[in-house]
């Protein structure tokens, strides 16, 4: 058993040092996939190319049965790297700063342990790298495009630091339930009246308007939903105007709504509206609200948390298996769309850099990880596909 852990530690170490050195963003990673169809044909195993993305989808056929879909995501942010690693971002502007190129290595790694024993596996283990986590959209363009179909459970893995980083290093974490909360990404204009800055009363000041409505916006959190009720409503982004004299025509604001309970989210979301048209109406001006992208929080499903910890009980000790619930994080996952397609379960895999001077969050251009726990990714994901063919 040493002797595969090692060998797999390797050889995930060398995939995700050569991926994070090219990331790319979005839907759209031809690098990054071109790079991952090449080790597929080296291990030999089959695959087609989404029409609409980057996204791969690759079988490993063993015996007639059941079949189980392993996910990776693999696209990269739009973050300056700044953690001086040999092995940094090749790409000005875009780095792999939350783990991905890890997912993506570690999946190869649970292939080519299954790849090894294709012969036995009692059923179809089908592996899908997917393109745009990060922006929300990557899991359903997949979808769409049928990966999830006669899949009968689903299992994936996040590495890092998402549940804190007082959790020790190398500690598999297979909690039944919620464990990350919804996103709801947003976009809300406010449309006035423009006019010369030394003449307000002539027009209509969208700026004021849209303090009004963040305001509004906070008094729903404060105000109206419970305090044992978990949820992050976040303004990123405020842009109004071209000049200090003149009072614009709109401003737009962009932010995100998280939540863990399905009631509380469409409770929000609906006062949001009504806080944006009302208080829009309220200064003459039009307001309205988009969604533009969104995910249900992740849930495990019980059965297929329990069946994780198993497998990575054959090859962790005790300890370093957690199938207790823990709190969860408010950070989103679109992961939770393959959920509503089949029973699954998603790992988290605590890494936090082991210098805690080096230690930086999840989206930081510092991040990274301890790499020493790759190949702990690599065996789960692919014992839990066994185990579940064989159940």
């Amino acid at each position: 058993m040493a002797e595969v852990c090692q060998e797999i530690q390797e050889y995930v170490r060398k995939l995700r040092r050569r991926l994070h050195q090219v990331p790319e963003t979005g839907l759209q990673l031809p690098r990054t996939a071109a790079f991952l169809q090449e080790e597929l044909k080296a291990l030999g195993i089959p695959f087609r190319a989404c029409r609409n993305s980057s996204g791969i989808v690759a079988e490993i056929q063993g015996g007639s049965g059941k079949t189980v879909a392993l996910r990776a995501d693999m696209d990269g942010l739009p973050v300056q790297e700044e953690t001086g690693l040999p092995w940094s971002s090749e790409r000005p502007g875009c780095m792999h700063a939350c783990g991905h190129d890890a997912h993506a290595a570690m999946l190869l790694g649970a292939a080519r342990l299954l790849k090894e024993k294709q012969d036995t596996l009692q059923g179809t283990v089908r592996l899908l790298f997917q393109p745009g986590e990060e922006t929300m959209n990557g899991a359903k363009s997949m979808i769409r495009e049928g990966c999830m179909e006669g899949v009968d459970a689903v299992f994936g893995t996040h590495i890092g630091t998402l549940l804190g980083d007082w959790i020790p290093s190398g500690t598999l974490v297979a909690m039944p339930g919620g464990c990350l909360a919804s996103t709801d990404c947003f976009r809300i204009t406010i449309r006035g009246k423009g006019t010369h800055g030394s003449m307000p009363e002539k027009g209509v000041d969208p700026i004021r308007t849209a303090a009004s409505v963040l305001l509004g916006l906070d008094g729903i959190l404060s105000r109206e939903v419970p305090a044992s009720q978990a949820v992050v409503l976040t303004v990123g982004r405020i842009a109004a105007g071209e000049t200090s004299n003149v009072i614009p025509e709109t401003a737009v604001m962009e932010g995100s709504l998280r939540t863990l309970d399905a009631a509380v989210r469409s409770f929000v979301l609906a006062r949001m509206e009504e806080v944006v048209h009302g208080l829009a109406a309220a200064a003459r001006a039009e307001g309205t609200l988009e969604i533009l992208e969104s995910a249900p929080p992740v849930v495990n499903d019980a059965e297929m948390a329990a069946l994780a910890a198993r497998a990575a009980e054959k090859w962790l000790p005790p300890e370093q298996v957690w199938s207790r619930p823990v709190t969860p994080s408010m950070v989103s996952e679109d992961f939770a769309w393959y959920l509503q397609e089949a029973p699954g379960a998603f790992l988290l895999l605590s890494a936090p850099h082991p210098d805690p001077q080096k230690r930086a969050g999840h989206h930081n251009n510092r991040f990274d990880i301890d790499e020493e726990v790759l190949w702990e990714g690599a065996v789960v994901l692919a014992q839990a596909a066994e185990d579940f063919l064989a159940g």
